[in-house]
């Protein structure tokens, strides 16, 4: 192999390692970053719901610590299958796991310091219902932080969602009016969130 080739290659896996730990990074910098606008400390107990693949489950359950506890919920069969096998293998004691409903948590009354949706609610058929089980789910004092983006064109339309999202994405405004209609109080607006995303953090009082 010649100088050039050998170069190259060396690139190739360069960008590569550098790509993997930003892919890594993010997920723990958004994390980090939630967990200042939240107040978590450790041995504070979060639920991120729509877990998804478990990349900010992962990363939340680092930072609450051992003390702490993680509650991930999924609605899909699959997901749910992958983030227990994953959460068996990395032998995270403070992991659960939960079966959520189109309608409902399924979290425990009064379990929750925090709960976050990242790029969620905007998908949720039955907002009402689910926004009275996430404010059950919270502690007096606790906080829920929505994670989302204003509609945008170019994505395929969310079946079953109401009408006024006005396209795949939710305005900031119907996110507030919507968990404030819940019971919960706007504490903080962070409108500069990656990927030109917002984030809104509610509190129970």
């Amino acid at each position: 192999m010649n100088k050039k080739k050998l170069l190259r290659a060396w690139l190739t896996c360069t960008l590569a390692a550098v790509f993997a730990v930003g892919v890594r990074g993010d997920a723990a910098g958004e994390i980090g970053r939630l967990a200042e606008l939240m107040a978590w400390k450790a041995g504070t107990v979060v639920a991120d719901i729509g877990a998804g693949d478990g990349k900010y489950t992962f990363a939340t359950a680092e930072r609450v610590g051992a003390a702490g506890r993680v509650y991930a919920t999924e609605i899909d069969a699959k997901k749910l299958a992958e983030l227990r096998e994953e959460v068996a293998r990395r032998k995270l004691g403070n992991v659960m796991v939960v079966e959520s409903k189109e309608a409902e948590t399924n979290l425990p009354p009064g379990c929750c310091d925090a709960i976050f949706l990242r790029r969620v609610y905007h998908h949720l058929t039955k907002p009402a219902e689910f926004d009275a089980g996430l404010v059950r789910s919270l502690k007096s004092g606790g906080r829920l932080a929505i994670i989302d983006f204003p509609p945008r064109a170019g994505l395929d339309p969310v079946e079953g969602v109401p009408s006024n999202r006005g396209g795949h994405g939710i305005p900031e405004k119907i996110v507030m009016e919507e968990l404030k209609a819940a019971g919960l109080q706007v504490e903080k607006i962070v409108d500069d969130w990656p990927e030109n995303d917002y984030c809104v953090v509610f509190v129970k009082r």
